[in-house]
């Protein structure tokens, strides 16, 4: 019996996380846990999901308030409508959802036509987040994206036309031999979709991918930090001046647009992930967190899923000071930071005695602001957060 699906639980709303690992091609830029050309599993897959699904809800033996329905990947949108169908039935028929329950897929464009927005709306998607990433055909064709520029225009107006009202569009800035010139422009014609919310993501170079193999052999130009810093101040400031909301480090939205379901995640707050490689963050009898996550091979996660066998490949228990520790890393990316008040409700301790030094070393390097309410990071703060945030976490 899988030990995920034995854990009581002792929260009443979760948010839940359905990843999807399959692509049209693989970018360069890419160490997600995904795979191209393999539409011959899409059917098991969506019969495994369910499956979990099915078999989660009922071992958790309490009812489950599900606050958000958000598809990840990979790319969810490859698969067809009776597919997700059948995952998003599954969802239904063993959670409730809160009335104003938040319901995102992802999607590339390419991989959608009209039929299938029309269908995603009436089946409850309200969300759609596109990855479009740039407006450059060469670079896309670099990227070994399987998408045009024009298909990004065209998924965005399919999408108003099927009735999406909150659309997200996907950017990445600091790319190879990218200027900062051509990044407002990037910028001006992002703006120009009206869309309700704008990711943006700094080009990161990962281990073990193409790019990084294409730049060790000199194929392709190593990006310029130092230009990707000057990028990132500068959408910042454009966004703001365009009514958008800076409410977490890579995420701005128009006034009531902020993405509730990513929120769980920045707040530490309990999520049930299902599919290969996803994570679970979960509370045991004791009420203590746990973390799970499944196997990453879609073939062995079917396999399993049809043998009844668990699709736990880690399962780790988080110590207090480590849960502490991770509402503050993660709390700190958002604009709004840490509430002294809600860290002492949900720890029982007070975060300024917790992490004095922390806090004096940070506020006094104007990195990091407080008052009586809360803590939060500077813009210059959010532009250095990968190397301040590490300094919360324990010596474990």
């Amino acid at each position: 019996m899988d030990e995920k699906r034995v854990t009581t639980n002792r929260t009443p709303r979760a948010a839940l996380f359905v990843y999807i690992p399959y692509c049209p091609s693989v970018c360069t830029y890419c160490d997600f846990n995904v795979y191209a050309r393999r539409a011959s599993e899409f059917d098991a897959y969506a019969d495994a999901v369910a499956m979990e699904i099915e078999l989660t809800a009922q071992a958790l033996q309490t009812p489950i308030q599900a606050t958000s329905l958000a598809f990840g990947g990979g790319t969810p949108s490859i698969l067809t409508l009776p597919q997700i169908e059948k995952i998003v039935g599954a969802a239904r028929r063993h959670w409730e959802f809160v009335s104003d329950a938040e319901w995102t897929l992802e999607a590339n464009p390419g991989t959608v036509d009209l039929e299938k927005l029309r269908g995603l709306r009436e089946l409850g998607f309200a969300r759609l987040s596109l990855g479009v990433q740039t407006f450059d055909d060469a670079r896309l064709q670099q990227f070994n994206r399987a998408h045009t520029v024009a298909q990004s225009f065209e998924a965005f107006e399919l999408a108003r036309r099927a009735g999406f009202e909150n659309i997200n569009l996907d950017f990445m800035y600091g790319l190879p031999k990218q200027t900062p010139a051509d990044w407002r422009e990037t910028l001006n014609r992002a703006l120009a979709f009206e869309s309700e919310h704008l990711s943006l993501y700094g080009l990161q170079v990962e281990e073990r991918t193409v790019l990084k193999k294409q730049i060790e052999l000199g194929r392709v130009v190593q990006p310029d930090a130092e230009v990707a810093a000057e990028m990132y101040e500068c959408a910042v400031d454009m966004l703001a001046a365009h009514g958008f909301v800076h409410y977490e480090i890579s995420n701005f939205a128009k006034p009531g647009f902020a993405s509730r379901h990513n929120k769980t995640y920045w707040l530490n707050e309990p999520y049930l992930g299902f599919g290969a490689g996803a994570h679970s963050l979960w509370y045991d009898a004791r009420g203590e967190s746990i973390r799970y996550e499944n196997v990453k091979s879609p073939r062995e996660y079917i396999l399993r899923e049809s043998r009844n066998e668990s699709v736990i490949a880690k399962r780790e228990s988080i110590s207090p000071a480590m849960q502490m520790a991770e509402t503050i890393f993660l709390g700190l990316r958002l604009a709004e930071g840490i509430a002294w008040e809600r860290f002492r409700a949900r720890f029982g301790v007070d975060a300024r005695e917790v992490y004095r030094e922390q806090v004096d070393t940070l506020s006094k390097s104007k990195l990091l602001r407080v008052n009586d309410e809360r803590m939060w990071l500077t813009e210059q703060g959010m532009l250095l957060s990968n190397q301040l945030l590490w300094r919360f976490l324990p010596d474990e």
